[in-house]
């Protein structure tokens, strides 16, 4: 071999070797950038899974509350036991266990904890309850040390030393809904009308994405008409998400006034934006399966129709669910067009249904992240880790559909 070819050949084999190092260094980068991202919100979502609570004993036996136990068993035991004289006992026990000072500082609505305890238990009422309640956001803050005042500095300080006020992990902000203060908070509500709203978009854009591919493709005549379809899908796809929005406010709202900010708005808006998606993806995989299947189903008597649902249908499933991944995806985390429509109002209460008002978990992130106050901050953090989570089970759930349906030939 001469010196020439001997030089290239080294150099080729030099260039294969720096090539491969660039990729082994994009790979590692990318990873220790995803690893960074998980560990500081996963760092940052601890705090926002906690809450400030005051613990003291409250003497049930002693209160005088006379409340017949049966009655606790219906959806009005909260009002009986106010009626009883309830939030004034939760007080007091505060008070004389506390101080009157640290009991000016329980959250007005933390009777309503201890009372949902009782409901479930009325053979508490002939006791004492060692109660765990959460503290009003100015005792949080300045627990956690954000520019209280020192008075209430010194406060918590104490409070925390003879153990009476704790940071304790607060399992109830997955199951309320949006509140007024940190403390309060809950992200069951927008989690809820994330579920409800990516059902009525997989619901709408699924089965119409599939049949639009499946008459694109395989029985649209090629013309001029299907020309400008295929155009005008492919530029939908690639339409900013605010225009989606737009669309969904000047049409949808209008056709239906009385359903704004609810969930089968929000489906119906987002469920425009995933259908181009679902309709390449499902073409391509149409045209990916091989023509000797359709042509050995039409040898043995099969009609076009069965071939196309019985054959191809079910090979091109994978490569259909794998564009459906990425269009949920993509609209599971859409804040602007569901901004459009209104679903960026206070909703105290979890949905009830599709038309009810509602929030999802992106903008619910939005609106938490624009407050000043940092227990707001923590539950954002805490907020975006539910959402990341809920997107690995939706899209866990589509691969392992996908996995479930895939066929070789």
């Amino acid at each position: 071999m001469s010196n020439v070819s001997s030089e290239r050949l080294k150099a080729r084999y030099a260039a294969e070797r720096r090539f491969r190092a660039l990729g082994l260094v994009a790979v590692v980068f990318s990873a220790l950038v995803l690893a960074f991202l998980l560990f500081t919100m996963t760092a940052n979502a601890i705090g926002g899974f906690k809450r400030a609570e005051l613990r003291f004993t409250v003497d049930l036996a002693a209160s005088g509350i006379t409340v017949d136990p049966a009655s606790l068993a219906d959806n009005d035991a909260l009002n009986r036991l106010e009626t009883a004289g309830l939030p004034d006992v939760v007080t007091m026990a505060a008070t004389k266990a506390l101080g009157a000072e640290a009991a000016a500082e329980l959250d007005p609505q933390a009777w309503r904890e201890l009372g949902r305890t009782i409901a479930a238990d009325p053979a508490l009422l002939q006791g004492s309850v060692e109660a765990a309640l959460p503290a009003s956001d100015d005792l949080a803050a300045a627990l956690r040390g954000d520019g209280a005042n020192e008075g209430l500095k010194t406060l918590a300080d104490k409070l925390a030393a003879d153990g009476n006020l704790e940071r304790a992990w607060d399992p109830g902000f997955l199951s309320r809904a949006d509140a007024t203060g940190p403390q309060a908070v809950g992200i069951w509500g927008a989690l809820k009308g994330s579920m409800l709203t990516m059902l009525v978009t997989l619901l709408l854009a699924f089965p119409v994405g599939v049949l639009a591919a499946v008459y694109l493709e395989e029985y649209a005549p090629k013309n001029r008409w299907t020309d400008v379809i295929e155009v005008s899908i492919n530029n939908l796809a690639a339409v900013p998400s605010i225009i989606f929005g737009l669309l969904g406010l000047a049409v949808f709202l209008w056709i239906f006034p009385n359903y704004r900010s609810a969930p089968l708005i929000g489906g119906m808006t987002l469920a425009l934006m995933t259908m181009p998606v679902i309709v390449i993806s499902g073409r391509n995989a149409i045209k990916s399966v091989p023509p000797s299947i359709r042509d050995a189903a039409l040898a043995v008597g099969a009609s076009r129709v069965q071939t196309v649902f019985h054959h191809v249908l079910p090979l091109a499933l994978p490569g259909i669910l794998t564009g459906t991944i990425i269009g949920m995806a993509r609209a599971l985390g859409e804040t602007a067009p569901l901004l459009m429509i209104g679903m960026r109002a206070f909703v105290a209460s979890p949905p009830e249904g599709f038309t009810s008002p509602a929030s999802v978990l992106p903008v619910q992130i939005f609106l938490w992240s624009d407050e000043i106050d940092r227990g707001f901050v923590e539950r954002t953090s805490a907020a975006i880790i539910v959402l990341l989570l809920f997107l690995l089970v939706m899209n866990g759930l589509a691969i392992y559909l996908r996995n479930r349906f895939e066929k070789r030939w």
